[in-house]
């Protein structure tokens, strides 16, 4: 199922359901403080980290299975993640969306945050959003805080810094 959009302009109650649909078949961006994060709870990156080439850009990919396109730290038999107290920025913000223009979607409108501009909008298609007996109550600034978070940290994340964050994690 892909990504269908809906504004997001109040806190809405979630709770994961498991369907495993943000889990399989999504391109997960990684930045170098998820690959450190991560890496510092014993997974080794070249277990996890793939590359994407993006015009002159190389872009950091969290790894999947080959047989069904499954994270690699997704467990198939109960639908969890084993690495969810560390898991990465985007995967946070998912089932939501932060974007810096609109997407030409019904009932949009812009979100103002720490002087930025930024639309929002969250999977409608997400069996958690509006749960029975949600978990957490998500908002608005919560979502625009991690999109630009993951903002900050991707343009910081490359090449370079990645060979450092490698040794460093080599040495201890």
């Amino acid at each position: 199922m892909r990504f269908k959009p809906k504004p997001f302009t109040k806190a809405v109650p979630f709770r994961c359901l498991y369907c495993l649909d943000c889990c399989r078949g999504r391109h997960v961006y990684l930045t170098l403080k998820d690959i450190e994060r991560i890496a510092k709870r014993g997974h080794d990156p070249q277990g996890f980290v793939t590359f994407s080439v993006e015009g002159n850009t190389i872009r950091f990919v969290l790894a999947v299975r080959e047989w069904d396109l499954g994270c690699v730290f997704h467990d198939p038999e109960t639908g969890k993640c084993r690495i969810h107290e560390a898991n990465p920025i985007i995967c946070r913000i998912y089932p939501f969306m932060v974007s810096r223009k609109p997407l030409g979607v019904e009932g949009e409108k812009p979100f103002h945050y720490k002087g930025q501009e930024l639309w929002l909008y969250y999977d409608e298609s997400c069996p958690g959003i509006n749960a029975e007996e949600p978990e957490v109550e998500i908002t608005p600034e919560e979502i625009a805080e991690l999109g630009l978070e993951f903002e900050r940290e991707f343009e910081r994340t490359d090449m370079d810094g990645f060979v450092k964050l490698l040794d460093e994690l080599e040495r201890g």
